[in-house]
This record gives C-alpha cells, sequence and structure tokens, in this order.
C-alpha cells in the first residue's frame, strides 16, 4: 500500500510537471536557459568569492553574480563583433555574385555526373544541371531574398530582447541565490519526498554541469581546429566557417554534414573566379579533408570523453535515444535528447530502481 501512495505521488507529481511546460512553454524554457547557465556559471561565481578580497572587503554573492553576468556579456559581445560582420559581408557578397559564372565554371563537371546518372538510370534527361544551378542561386541569393531574410531577422528581434531580458533577470538570481531552482521543485512535490528529490536534482546538476561544459570545451576545440587549419590553406572566412561548424555539430550526426556542406559553399562562393579542376577542386578536397580530421578528433576523443564523464551511457543507448529524439521533435529533439535522457535516468534511479528495466538503464551510473 506504501508503496502504490508512492507511486501515486511520483505521478501526480510528473503530470503537474508536464502541465506547467505545456501551458507556460515559453517562460519554462527562459528558466531552464537560465538555469542551464548558471550552472555554466557555477565555477566563475566560486572563484569570484574566493579570490576577490580587498583588505576586508570579499566578493558576496550579489557581485559574484555580477560580475560572472559581465563575463557572459563580454563573451556574447565578443562573438558578434566576430561573426556579424562576416555574416554581414557574406550575405552582401552573395548578392553580388555573378552565378551566370559558377554555373559556366562547373558546367562541365555538373554534366559529367547528369551524364552518369542518365546512362544508370536513376535522372531522366532534361534541363542541364549547370543552368538549374544558375537560376537556383539566382532565386535564393537575390537582393529580394536577402532583404526578406534580414526582415524576419528583425522581427525576430523583438522577441529575443524580451527573451533574453528574462533568462538574465532570472540568471541574477539563481546565481545570486544557489538551489533557488531545486528549491521551487522540491516545493511542488509531497513534504516526505523532498529529500528524494533534492538528492536527485543535485545529481541532475552535477551530471549536466559536466555536459554542457564538455560542449563548450568541444565547440571551443572545433572552432579552433577548422579555422586554422583552413586559414592555412588560404580558404577565406575560416574563423566564420569554424565557428559555424562547431555549432551546428551540436546536432548529432546530421551537424558535421551541414558544417562541411556551409564550408564547401562559402569556398565556392569565394573563389568563383578560380578553374575548377586546377584550383577549385583541390582547395574543396583540402576542405572535406580538414573536417574529415575534425571527425575524426570529434569522434574519438572529443565525444568519448564528453559522454563518458557526463552522460555515463553506452554509445548504442546514446545512438537510440538520439534516433527517438530526432522523431519526435526532429533537430531539436536530438540536441535535447541526451541531457533530456540524462534527466530521465536520474529520476528513475532515485524513484523508481526496484524495477529491472531501471537497474538496466541506470547501472553505469553507480560510478557516479
Amino acid at each position: 500500500m506504501k508503496n502504490i501512495s508512492r507511486n501515486i505521488a511520483i505521478a501526480v507529481s510528473i503530470l503537474i510537471f508536464i502541465a506547467i511546460v505545456y501551458f507556460f512553454s515559453d517562460i519554462v524554457g527562459y528558466v531552464l536557459v537560465a538555469w542551464v547557465l548558471s550552472m555554466i556559471g557555477q565555477p566563475m561565481m566560486r572563484f569570484f568569492q574566493k579570490k576577490i578580497k580587498i583588505g576586508k572587503f570579499r566578493a558576496g554573492p550579489n557581485m559574484s553574480a555580477i560580475l560572472t553576468m559581465i563575463c557572459y556579456f563580454i563573451v556574447f559581445t565578443t562573438l558578434i563583433y566576430l561573426f556579424v560582420p562576416l555574416v554581414i559581408q557574406q550575405a552582401r557578397n552573395l548578392t553580388t555574385v555573378d552565378y551566370n559564372l559558377v554555373g559556366k565554371n562547373l558546367e562541365e563537371p555538373l554534366n559529367q555526373v547528369n551524364d552518369f546518372l542518365i546512362e544508370a538510370g536513376i535522372v531522366e534527361a532534361g534541363q542541364p544541371p549547370a543552368e538549374q544551378l544558375t537560376e537556383n542561386l539566382k532565386k535564393w541569393f537575390s537582393l529580394e531574398k536577402m532583404r526578406e531574410f534580414f526582415g524576419s531577422i528583425f522581427a525576430f528581434a523583438g522577441d529575443f530582447v524580451f527573451g533574453l531580458f528574462s533568462v538574465v533577470f532570472i540568471l541574477y538570481f539563481f546565481l545570486k541565490d544557489q538551489g533557488l531552482f531545486v528549491n521551487f521543485l522540491v516545493a511542488i512535490v509531497p513534504n516526505k519526498y523532498g529529500d528524494e528529490v533534492r538528492n536527485a536534482l543535485d545529481r541532475i546538476t552535477k551530471l549536466l554541469r559536466r555536459y554542457f561544459g564538455g560542449i563548450l570545451l568541444q565547440i571551443t576545440i572545433i572552432t579552433i581546429f577548422i579555422s586554422v587549419l583552413l586559414g592555412l590553406i588560404g580558404v577565406k572566412n575560416a574563423l566564420l566557417i569554424g565557428f559555424f561548424a562547431a555549432l551546428i555539430n551540436v546536432i548529432p550526426y546530421l551537424g558535421p554534414l551541414i558544417g562541411a556542406t556551409f564550408a564547401l559553399f562559402i569556398t565556392v562562393s569565394s573563389n568563383i573566379g578560380l578553374d575548377f579542376y586546377t584550383e577549385m577542386l583541390p582547395l574543396l578536397v583540402k576542405v572535406v579533408v580538414v573536417f574529415g580530421a575534425m571527425q575524426m578528433l570529434d569522434n574519438f576523443i572529443l565525444q568519448p570523453y564528453i559522454f563518458s564523464n557526463s552522460v555515463l551511457a553506452h554509445p548504442l543507448e546514446i545512438f537510440i535515444i538520439i534516433l527517438m529524439g530526432a522523431q519526435i521533435n526532429g533537430i531539436v529533439g536530438m540536441v535535447l535528447a541526451i541531457p533530456v535522457y540524462t534527466v530521465l535516468r536520474v529520476i528513475a534511479r532515485s524513484f523508481l530502481n526496484e524495477f529491472r528495466i531501471v537497474q538496466q538503464i541506470t547501472g553505469s551510473m553507480e560510478k557516479e
């Protein structure tokens, strides 16, 4: 009877949580972003509280929180200063490219590929591929399309500014009052389960802090790795390509392909006048080699380090969870699959450990 009451209480708490997420999804999103940033910022908070000392004055929670947020502001402003001008300049370049010349330079290799596909019965004969490519590029990157794109960005800016203000406001209190988020969640469950919930949330915070810290390290290393190598082989906008590839790499499996495609496109659009076979093709091959090396670094060093130290799950388990996330909500589901699964595993281990399936999927967490 006791176990039944306990399970009912857990189920009711989960239903309340789901209802809150559903009806107040935007607010929940702001709170979760602020919570993640507060977790990442905890090492800086401890550093400021420990190291800043002027006479008898020590940096307390308020000052440390402000200094941590200033660090975030500096990083955010630096990224804008570095990359926004590059993005704007590249957008301008795309509107001034002679796409007829692009089609002419790529005409021979595209015709060869098209002839092969026709002979193999994969496609039917029709408009030459170089002409199709030229028409599509003119349509996609016309001045009118670029204006529409930036217009949509400005329309989005209002909501973004409101969301940013909300996150900053919430973040300050999460940094200043450590445990505020945990205390709120504990308050919505029955008192007798408060300690169990608190322990589970502490474990979740610890694992997610490791995970997001690892992701930041992964983004930094990939950005530097790609930017330096592409710069050495003479690719323009190497820093922009490296940072975009590092960010998009957060999307499992699809991210590296998108990043490599973006790099190839920027390389082609920035070197329109090069002869395809003698100059353009060798350059594109070098770009592909750089991204291949990046994938080996990521697959064999970075990702095993991140997952083994944070998620504590088998690679096949992670692969299946990512596929399930993709099935539920596409790319967003793939990105959120691992942290959400981490949270669910901790909850299951804390409250449902009597079930054999839970023991099986959470067994690797015993070493945590």
